[in-house]
């Protein structure tokens, strides 16, 4: 979700009005749905080395940050409030700095923000909510969770409903121990009494569900059912589980149900539509989709939405029947086209979906329409005509020459035709050599190869023409920290030390950093980095390089708590498992 999205707007507040909050007379502005209290006590009581009011340290910080509000330097402002909540210990302060942090859309800054506000507001919901927004966008499920949860437990709403229909829908979400965690809290004495626990069971329903455990999931709908019979998010749940059990009757019940509690919820009409069309009953679903879109004017992603839908199932002519409007438009949809070329290609007809493919313009839909039209040759035994297509397509958009270079390479290869992919890089960069992205294309070829020299020939190219490339420097820094070469560690550190000049907040370049403290044999100084960057990104190669320096400061549990929890949120993790054959003393006790 975009950083504009997670807050409602509000300006910066005029410095007079910052100090009044510091004297205890006012309460401070909240963002939508937050809570905050009055300052009945001197919030100045605890501040050194005065205390009662500012002092000339702390006037000047206020002042500075204010200043550079109202001048659009929000990190610097942020910077500034957040140094004088961590002065004076008062909550408005904390909201301050994540407003601002919010305005400059800087996360790493805008999570110490949150995190403070949390720390001195602990009652407060939208510290909660931003966390758990933050944590879900690095890929962190288990910490989202946890963050509502609090917000659950607190009275709120944590808004667990959606969590679990996006977690359900990624193969990334560790769903058993999210199923876990929510089981936990259920468990926990006068859970039921809380004001959103039916979003809490529709929730483990839908983790249940996913994990095959369907008894139980319809049991906690059941439960749900009894508490609130009117809820939407009931019957939407109740549609999907039967969708996914297959047992349409009782699908097309509930959507029913779910169009008469809430009409205007598209959601239901659609899980209506497609119940009829896995009945077979594709007439009763067309008046279901006709429907829809009369009462929405046909509104044209709806009808690109029921298209889709269609195609999906297997019936191209009902889909092609709700796009054949959208032809004679002037500006025709780039998903119309790409939704046109699959159907003619579902149908045998691969010339005319080639020259619907194509038709797809420059935008998010351009490069899966080559891939799918290539592929699709391919899969026709034509396979100098798909190099011959996407060799007249790099003439064509010059935007996508190097993406498209890349994705005949990538064909290649799954052709198992390696030497003539290696042939096609290397004619494209004696025609473009200055073109970074295919010098760092063939470098990672040359890495994975297992020519380190190729690889750093090429990095060292497109340094020279673009000195602050952050992957560049990054990548080659990475690659002589980790193979640990003989008198290059210094050089490797300064290539890293230059990729974060260029990118501090990267989590990649904070794991590097870390790393190379760590082969450097200064594992204390490597500590904060991999800390920072695991916090920022937890997969697997940042906690193996976490855990080893744990171990190497001889907190060795913490190791073994890192590994665990990646073993548990995924089932491959190999570089985990070869840092257990080198230290298997720490493999976790409830290692699965």
């Amino acid at each position: 979700m975009p950083l504009r999205s997670l807050l409602s707007g509000s300006p910066l507040l005029p410095l007079a009005a910052t100090v009044v909050l510091l004297s205890g007379c006012q309460s401070s502005p909240s963002f939508k749905g937050g809570s905050t209290s009055l300052f009945t006590d001197d919030p100045m009581r605890s501040a050194p080395p005065v205390t009662r009011g500012l002092d000339a340290d702390g006037l000047r910080t206020l002042l500075s940050a204010e200043l550079a509000g109202q001048r659009g330097d929000y990190r610097y402002a942020s910077q500034g409030y957040l140094q004088a909540s961590q002065r004076y210990s008062v909550p408005a302060l904390a909201e301050r700095a994540t407003f601002a942090a919010r305005f400059g859309e800087d996360i790493t800054l805008l999570e110490a923000s949150a995190l403070r506000w949390q720390e001195l507001a602990p009652q407060a919901e939208l510290p909660n909510r931003l966390l758990a927004s933050i944590s879900l966008q690095r890929g962190d499920w288990l910490d989202s969770l946890e963050q509502r949860l609090a917000i659950t437990q607190a009275g709120g709403n944590g808004e667990l409903t959606p969590f679990a229909e996006v977690a359900v829908s990624e193969e990334s979400a560790p769903l058993t121990l999210l199923a876990r965690q929510m089981r936990d809290h259920l468990a926990q004495p006068g859970a039921e009494q809380l004001e959103h626990h039916s979003d809490v069971l529709l929730a483990t329903a839908l983790l249940e569900a996913a994990l095959g455990d369907t008894r139980q999931a319809q049991a906690r709908l059941d439960e749900v059912a009894k508490r609130d019979p009117a809820s939407p998010s009931l019957w939407l749940a109740q549609a999907r589980l039967a969708l996914e059990a297959d047992d349409l009757q009782t699908a097309r019940r509930a959507a029913q149900q779910g169009v008469s509690i809430a009409p205007d919820d598209v959601r239901f009409i659609l899980m209506l539509a497609q119940a009829e069309i896995r009945l077979n009953n594709i007439a009763a679903a067309e008046t279901q989709t006709d429907a829809l879109l009369d009462s929405h004017g046909g509104n044209q992603d709806l009808r690109l939405a029921l298209a889709q839908l269609y195609l999906e199932e297997g019936h191209s002519e009902p889909a092609y029947r709700l796009l054949q409007p959208l032809i004679g438009q002037e500006r025709v949809p780039n998903l119309a086209y790409y939704l046109l070329g699959a159907i003619a290609q579902s149908q045998g007809d691969i010339d005319n979906a080639l020259l619907y493919y194509r038709q797809v313009s420059e935008g998010d839909e351009f490069l899966p329409a080559r891939a799918t039209a290539a592929q699709m040759l391919i899969e026709d035994d034509r396979l100098i005509d798909a190099r011959a297509f996407l060799r007249i397509e790099r003439m064509r958009y010059d935007r996508y020459f190097g993406d498209l270079v890349a994705l005949e390479i990538q064909l290649l290869d799954q052709l198992k035709q390696p030497d003539e992919a290696s042939a096609l890089l290397n004619r494209e960069l004696a025609r473009t050599p200055d073109d970074t992205n295919l010098l760092y294309l063939r470098a990672m070829r040359a890495w994975e190869a297992g020519d380190l020299s190729g690889m750093e020939r090429d990095l060292r190219r497109l340094l020279r023409i673009e000195p602050n490339n952050a992957v560049a420097l990054n990548t080659l820094g990475y690659t002589l920290a980790d193979l640990n070469l003989p008198g290059r560690l210094e050089e490797a550190r300064t290539l890293i030390e230059r990729a974060y000049e260029a990118d501090p907040d990267n989590p990649a370049v904070l794991d590097s950093m870390g790393w190379v403290y760590f082969r450097l044999g200064r594992p204390e100084d490597a500590l904060a980095w991999l800390e920072s960057a695991y916090s920022q990104l937890p997969d697997q190669e940042v906690a193996a390089h976490l855990a080893e320096v744990l171990h190497a400061l001889e907190r060795s549990d913490e190791a073994r708590e890192v590994i665990r929890r990646i073993q548990e949120s995924t089932s491959r993790h190999p570089l985990i498992n070869e840092l257990l054959e080198r230290y298997p003393e720490l493999t976790p006790a409830d290692a699965p």
